[in-house]
């Protein structure tokens, strides 16, 4: 009698515990639903305001550029808040350990895709990059494979597709999705058929494989875990956000159409591959330079030409090759950003031709 009378109490804590650990994420998203669906008449009466108090023309090329800043900044950052709680959530079901514990031993083509497909649910970022690439090869996960995996992990994961989705619609997001996993599999596939493991630092491979033991979360605790996200990642993105959209409210306002066509535009030939070389070198995420690709986009650019340029500064930036320097020797860092750009610049001239 006493252990019924004593148990009874102790399960109706855990489950309103529970309970309660979803009301908060639940008021948050309706709370930002309710923002972001007023977002639109806000900058349009913001906007008219302006207009009246400065005497700013509304068909001037000034006011294109205020009205894409103030409409834009903040609804890339409140898309942002939502997906990257949701993303951090989502980590806590595909941690490192046990992404390393799927890849291991896998063979070559199966695991490519398998590596491209958990870089979409695996949003690391470039500062992974040197723990990744450790623990993968130290828990047998082939070279190729791996590569896979460090090509699609920062340029198709959640955020950048739910950017895309929210701004562009399902079909744009669709297709870099299908693109981007394309050049990971193709750059794994192609890297793993050389096998250059001698261009990797002989001391990666000295180093032991670690098993931790993977704990069961509460959902308190998974919720705790999209908060930090939205509090590190949001506030450390926010510069990049505000520079691209800057830079996107200029390309809106200023630069003539007919220009941004002739750059970028189907009918030349060197605009993708230009593309990429200008990408290489511009360090951003995927929330920092869909603004610049929707402004370009809108004054004329090919879509394949701008995916590509998109695909190369998430893909290929110059700050994640100085780290990968740490574990590979350069030839195997030129040969990684040679296989990855000829990837990308192929899908840009085919997507360019079909579409």
């Amino acid at each position: 009698m006493n252990t019924q009378v004593q148990s009874t109490p102790t399960a109706v804590p855990k489950v309103a515990s529970a309970w309660r650990a979803w009301i908060v994420p639940l008021l948050y998203v309706v709370g930002w639903f309710v923002l972001y669906s007023r977002l639109e008449s806000a900058t349009v009466a913001l906007m008219r305001w302006l207009s009246a108090a400065s005497g700013m023309a509304a068909t001037s090329p000034l006011f294109g550029a205020v009205s894409f800043f103030v409409f834009e900044v903040p609804k890339v950052l409140m898309l942002l808040a939502l997906i990257v709680f949701v993303v951090g959530v989502i980590q806590t079901f595909f941690t490192p350990e046990k992404t390393r514990a799927i890849l291991a031993g896998k063979r070559q083509g199966v695991g490519n895709v398998l590596a491209a497909s958990l870089g979409i649910v695996t949003p690391f970022c470039s500062c992974s990059a040197v723990p990744l690439f450790i623990g993968f090869l130290t828990a047998g996960v082939p070279l190729g494979v791996t590569f896979s995996f460090l090509v699609s992990a920062p340029m198709v994961n959640e955020v950048a597709l739910a950017l895309l989705f929210g701004l562009f619609g399902w079909k744009i997001a669709a297709i870099y999705l299908g693109l981007g996993l394309a050049v990971a599999i193709a750059a794994g596939l192609v890297i793993g058929r050389m096998n250059p493991v001698n261009l990797v630092e002989a001391w990666v491979f000295d180093i032991a494989s670690v098993s931790n033991a993977e704990a069961r979360l509460g959902w308190d605790t998974r919720f705790a875990q999209g908060w930090k996200h939205v509090r590190d990642i949001v506030l450390k993105v926010a510069p990049y956000i505000v520079a691209g959209v800057g830079v996107g409210a200029w390309i809106h306002g200023y630069v003539p159409q007919d220009f941004m066509a002739h750059l970028m535009g189907k009918g030349r030939w060197w605009s993708v591959p230009l593309a990429v070389l200008i990408g290489v070198p511009m360090y951003s995420n995927a929330a920092g330079i869909i603004p610049v690709v929707q402004a370009l986009l809108g004054k004329g650019a090919a879509l394949g030409t701008t995916l590509a340029f998109m695909m190369a500064v998430t893909a290929l930036s110059f700050p994640e090759f100085m780290i990968l320097k740490k574990v590979m020797k350069p030839r195997l860092i030129a040969l990684f950003a040679a296989v990855v750009a000829a990837g990308i610049i192929v899908v840009g001239y085919v997507f360019n031709a079909v579409m």
